[in-house]
């Protein structure tokens, strides 16, 4: 739309009302190009704001991993994996109500209700820690395969099923007796385990081959492996047990793959940000969160089952490359190893915006 004006000989009000008429033109298109714009990204501002970051106890520059929540005492567990520490951190105030040692290589870490107790996955010593809670202690130690991380608690089944990257392989343990009671061997190295309490299955990623296993926990079986198309090296996962829907962190092509669990195939590719480390997904929110190490934490939304959009890249730290929700706030938990190019060792708090 083209609109003209011509000054010369122009009484006054005609003159006034062309230039209401090229204002309403103009307003008009500034519409139309912002509705465009939300259509596209569907958000109108970022989707988290920090709201806190506190520091964490131990060596600066050190590498965190995983993190996990203690619903029974509100805790956020976070595993500082460079410096062989697990953090303790009360949800409530924000404040470290302890540090555990004796962790070396802490990566994964599981609460496990049954017991009180929390397991972690030390790389440094190829063994499964075993933490009481109520001391917060390590009580026992359990000898696994190559590189034991990611852990998943199958409650119902009195078990945890632990990846051992580079050994290929899966440990289940009887979290009863804190024993290893089968090992899972696979051709390609395994990625973060998931257990999905309606299915009742454990999932598990072969990043190598690109395959979604699925594990039956009741005969600790392999009943089902699935070719992820679109994807290269799946290794992050979380889930949405109600949707029947996972969510995979593709890691060698930069895509975020949701996959459905009934048909076993890949429904929706999202771009995310480059060096995708752990998922969360907010469940109440319908929002599922990349921690991405090049300083990003990739934002997405499930509209339905079957639609899903991507919400922003939110600027975050270099190098972060975990993150944790709690349920009952929404709030975005996420370690840092560094800040505006130095060394730290902090917690940084993020709010979920939804308007």
């Amino acid at each position: 739309m083209t609109a003209r004006c011509s000054r010369p000989r122009v009484r006054a009000l005609a003159w006034v009302l062309c230039i209401i008429g090229l204002v309403a033109a103009a307003g008009l298109v500034v519409s139309t190009g912002r509705a465009a714009g939300i259509a596209g990204t569907g958000v109108a501002g970022a989707p988290l704001r920090k709201i806190a970051e506190f520091e964490l106890p131990g060596p600066p520059g050190k590498r965190f991993d995983y993190l996990a929540t203690d619903e029974d005492d509100n805790y956020l567990l976070s595993a500082h994996l460079g410096a062989g520490l697990l953090h303790v951190i009360d949800l409530r105030t924000n404040a470290v109500v302890r540090t555990v040692r004796d962790v070396p290589g802490v990566e994964g870490v599981a609460y496990i209700a049954e017991g009180r107790k929390v397991y972690t996955a030390n790389w440094g010593e190829n063994k499964i820690g075993v933490i009481d809670v109520a001391h917060m202690t390590v009580v026992k130690r359990l000898p696994t395969e190559a590189k034991p991380d990611g852990i998943a608690y199958a409650a119902p089944f009195h078990k945890a099923y632990v990846s051992n990257e580079r050994a290929k392989a899966e440990s289940i343990i009887d979290v009863r007796t804190d024993t290893i009671v089968k090992v899972l061997r696979f051709d390609s190295e395994t990625g973060v385990p998931q257990y999905d309490r309606v299915a009742r299955k454990v999932y598990v990623n072969l990043q190598d081959q690109n395959i979604f296993a699925v594990i039956d926990p009741a005969a600790d079986t392999v009943v089902g492996r699935y070719p992820v198309q679109g994807c290269r090296g799946n290794h992050g996962m979380a889930i949405d047990p109600e949707h029947h829907r996972a969510f995979l962190a593709c890691e060698g092509n930069d895509t975020l793959t949701v996959f459905n669990l009934d048909t076993h195939r890949a429904i929706a590719h999202l771009p995310m940000a480059k060096g995708a480390g752990v998922v969360m997904f907010d469940r109440d929110l319908e929002r599922v969160y990349v921690a991405c190490s090049s300083g990003a934490i990739s934002v997405f939304q499930m509209d339905d089952p079957t639609h899903f959009r991507k919400l922003q890249d939110f600027p975050v730290e270099p190098k972060i490359h975990s993150l944790a929700v709690d349920p009952q706030t929404h709030r975005v938990y996420a370690p840092a190893e560094q800040e505006k190019g130095r060394p730290v060792a902090k917690m940084f708090v993020f709010e979920a915006v939804t308007n």
